[in-house]
C-alpha cells in the first residue's frame, strides 16, 4: 500500500475547512498521479482571473479619469489631505506614478484590491478574491509582497480560515498608514507633483 505525503503550501494561505483535500504525491511506481497537472491547470486559471480583475480595475480608473486634468483647486487639496488624495481617482493615479519611481506601487495596488474586496457581496467571489489578494500581496513568495508586521500577518492567517470582505482590514490600515507617513511627504516634494502644479498654473494663466 503506497504512502501518502501532504504537500505543504509554503507562503500560501491556510487551508479553509471548505477547501478540497490537499494534493498528494503517489509513491507507487505502477500508477500515474494527475495531481501536478491539475495543480498547473488551476494555477493557470487563477493567473488568468487575476489578470482579468487587474485589467477591470485599470479600466475603471481610466474611465473615471477620462474627463481630463484635475483642477488646480483639487491638486492643492491633495497637498492638504492624504485621504482626499487617495480617494480621488486623479490623485491615486498621480500618486501611483510617484510610487512606481520608488518601486512601491504594490502598496497602492493592495489598498485598491482591499477596497474592491469590501464592495463584494457574493460569498464565493469574496473567498476567491481574498485568496488572490493573499497570494499577490501577503505571501512571502510573491514579488509584490507588502510590508506587514507579524501581528497583522497572524490576524490575516486566522481570518483566511473563513475569508470575508473585511479579512484584510488591519493590513489595509497598516499599509495606508505607511503610505501616509512615509511616501506621502516625499510625494508632495516630488518633481511629479510640482510639475503637475506648474502645468496647471501655466494653463490657468494662459486662459
Amino acid at each position: 500500500m503506497g504512502r501518502r505525503q501532504t504537500v505543504q503550501n509554503d507562503g500560501g494561505p491556510p487551508a479553509s475547512p471548505h477547501s478540497p483535500p490537499a494534493c498528494c504525491f503517489c509513491w507507487c511506481c505502477c500508477c500515474t498521479c494527475s495531481c501536478i497537472t491539475m495543480g498547473n491547470e488551476e494555477a493557470t486559471r487563477r493567473k488568468s482571473r487575476r489578470a482579468s480583475r487587474e485589467t477591470r480595475i485599470e479600466m475603471v480608473q481610466n474611465k473615471d479619469s477620462s474627463s481630463g486634468k484635475p483642477s488646480m483647486e483639487e491638486v492643492q487639496v491633495w497637498g492638504q489631505s492624504f485621504d482626499k488624495l487617495i480617494r480621488s481617482t486623479g490623485g491615486r493615479n498621480t500618486f501611483r506614478e510617484f510610487l512606481r519611481t520608488e518601486f512601491s506601487e504594490e502598496n497602492m495596488l493592495f489598498w485598491l484590491a482591499c477596497e474592491d474586496l469590501k464592495r463584494e457581496a457574493n460569498k464565493r467571489a469574496v473567498e476567491e478574491k481574498a485568496r488572490v489578494i493573499y497570494e499577490d500581496y501577503i505571501s512571502i513568495l510573491s514579488p509584490k509582497e507588502v510590508s506587514l508586521d507579524s501581528r497583522v500577518r497572524e490576524v490575516i492567517n486566522r481570518n483566511m480560515l473563513e475569508p470575508t470582505s473585511h479579512t484584510f482590514d488591519d493590513a489595509q490600515l497598516q499599509i495606508y498608514t505607511l503610505m501616509h507617513r512615509d511616501s506621502y511627504p516625499r510625494f508632495l516634494n516630488s518633481q511629479i507633483y510640482k510639475s503637475l502644479q506648474d502645468s496647471l498654473a501655466e494653463s490657468s494663466s494662459e486662459s
